[in-house]
């Protein structure tokens, strides 16, 4: 599969000396924004990602070829380009073979950061286990790539549309750790913290660098779960996202939306609902997690180096 990727020089470069490189995914910019406030997101988080001294690697498909680091051009097509594809691991092959374009999900993106040699990841949310999927089975492909993949993921919990208590049990089932960024609580998005607990709460970078050192060093494979809160000022209030997610979810079963189809639409119904200030909530989560994602990546940089 390596053949298939093509890493940009410059983050070629980071990774070959040692540097500290954080992935990121594209399909919140294909899918889970509207133009241009996606393509400034991404503009900014690989700002801030290079403000703080590491070198950030957007993860895509462009006519067949995997990208690790994107060009300002490839950039601006995944932020304007109607045809690009929602790509998870299962569509990678296809994308390759018929040389199309995709913007990759949480599970697609930590599979090639991985194979690329990045171990530090910046996203919004994971996805889940959805609601009512004791009859659906509706189950995330991101959840099962955690528990194969060695890469740190850094996101505002799981995307609060989910069931987030099953969630957290499935990731229990598969061996992932869901670390708490200075809280005691899983965020729930939109909100700093849900009704659920942490595996372990950690409140230094320096501290989870380490947790990804020991766990890699055992006989034992997967990723991590790093939870860290939507920045208090920018939080929403929970009675209000909640009331908002419940009509957005009957909307979808009432036009019955189904599959990868849902979370773009709960999202795009969420941001309608709440006159955008939802997407104002999405970008300060995301900016904070890619400064978060930085810090983890240089000190594991620095653990790595020393050893």
């Amino acid at each position: 599969m390596k053949s298939m990727i093509d890493i940009h020089p410059e983050t070629a470069r980071a990774l070959a000396e040692g540097h500290a490189v954080v992935a990121l995914e594209s399909t919140i910019i294909s899918h889970g924004m509207p133009y241009p406030d996606n393509l400034e997101m991404v503009e900014n988080v690989e700002r801030i990602i290079r403000q703080k001294g590491a070198f950030p690697a957007t993860i895509a498909v462009i006519d067949g070829r995997i990208k690790v680091g994107l060009t300002d051009v490839e950039l601006n097509r995944l932020a304007t380009d109607k045809n690009v594809r929602k790509a998870s691991k299962r569509d990678l092959g296809y994308l390759i073979a018929m040389r199309k374009s995709g913007a990759l999900t949480v599970a697609a993106t930590m599979l090639v950061a991985k194979l690329a040699g990045i171990r530090v990841f910046a996203t919004g949310g994971i996805g889940g286990v959805h609601r009512g999927a004791t009859k659906t089975l509706d189950i995330s492909r991101d959840l099962e790539e955690l528990s194969e993949t060695e890469v740190a993921v850094v996101c505002a919990g799981a995307k609060s549309i989910l069931d987030l208590g099953l969630t957290l049990e499935y990731l229990e089932t598969k061996g992932v750790e869901v670390i708490g960024y200075k809280t005691d609580f899983l965020p729930a998005f939109y909100t700093r913290k849900s009704e659920h607990g942490v595996d372990f709460r950690l409140d230094k970078p320096e501290e989870i660098a380490a947790l990804m050192v020991a766990k890699w060093h055992l006989p034992a494979k997967g990723g991590l779960v790093i939870a860290n809160p939507i920045p208090e000022e920018d939080s929403l209030d929970e009675a209000f996202i909640d009331e908002i997610i419940d009509e957005a979810l009957a909307e979808a079963e009432t036009k019955d939306i189904q599959g990868k189809a849902i979370t773009p639409f709960l999202l795009d119904a969420i941001k309608e609902k709440t006159g955008g200030a939802s997407l104002q909530a999405n970008l300060a989560l995301v900016y904070n997690n890619a400064a978060l994602a930085t810090d983890i990546a240089i000190a594991y940089a620095a653990l790595a180096d020393r050893r």
